[in-house]
């Protein structure tokens, strides 16, 4: 497992962004030198948690909870055969690392990744698609197809900063006994809402919005 290449994102235009000035970092593309990774602080204050790489709408990215975005080369693999050969570099999907023979959407919320000599970092939530994401693709009924698919990629929150490089190896320094994965924490949120109370399991590690989300369908229900 290791590390494909690190992505940055500079603030490009972009129709359908929230951010100021019509701009969005999420054309993130490799970068060859190191990249130091830490906590940005909370959404709508920090941005990215890697230095450098632009989040302009705050409203919506970025954060604590968010200051990582990672997704496998292998899935990234799969969409070029899905949408008929198209080539998709690393960092088109708006993710910070591009990782292989790490399953990122099968990764468990709460599981813990060492990212080279430093950085750790935990699992919290799978990525919803918007239109930014949309726009960037070009690819119609893109925010559809994305959640039909199912294969989200993870966010995660930095627990342990660090700098990190292409190459660099990827470690599963813990795993939480539960089955509450990126992809079913997605499914739960979008196309699925049967699932929430079994997000609970994740407890705290979950991302915060979805925490509420949980526990508020949890008291509806009775």
């Amino acid at each position: 497992m290791k590390l494909l290449t690190v992505n940055i994102g500079r603030p490009r235009p972009n129709a359908q962004t929230g951010g100021p000035d019509g701009l969005s970092g999420i054309d993130k593309r490799p970068t060859d030198g190191p990249v130091e990774v830490r906590d940005p602080g909370p959404k709508g204050v920090g941005g990215s948690g890697l230095s450098g790489d632009a989040v302009c709408d705050l409203r919506h990215h970025g954060g604590s909870d968010q200051a990582v975005y990672a997704f496998a080369r292998e899935e990234l693999d799969a969409w070029e055969r899905e949408l008929g050969g198209r080539k998709l570099a690393n960092g088109v999907f708006g993710e910070n690392f591009t990782t292989q023979g790490l399953d990122v959407s099968g990764a468990r919320i709460g599981e813990r990744w060492r990212v080279g000599a430093d950085l750790v970092l935990e699992v919290t939530s799978g990525r919803i698609p918007c239109r930014t994401f949309a726009e960037h693709l070009g690819e119609k009924g893109w925010i559809k197809r994305f959640t039909q698919e199912g294969v989200t990629g993870a966010y995660l929150r930095v627990i342990e900063p660090g700098t990190v490089r292409a190459g660099d190896p990827i470690e599963i320094v813990h795993r939480p006994d539960h089955g509450i994965t990126a992809a079913v924490q997605f499914r739960a949120v979008t196309t699925d809402r049967t699932l929430l109370p079994s997000l609970l399991a994740a407890g705290d590690a979950l991302h915060p919005k979805t925490l509420s989300q949980a526990r508020e369908y949890v008291a509806r229900q009775g």
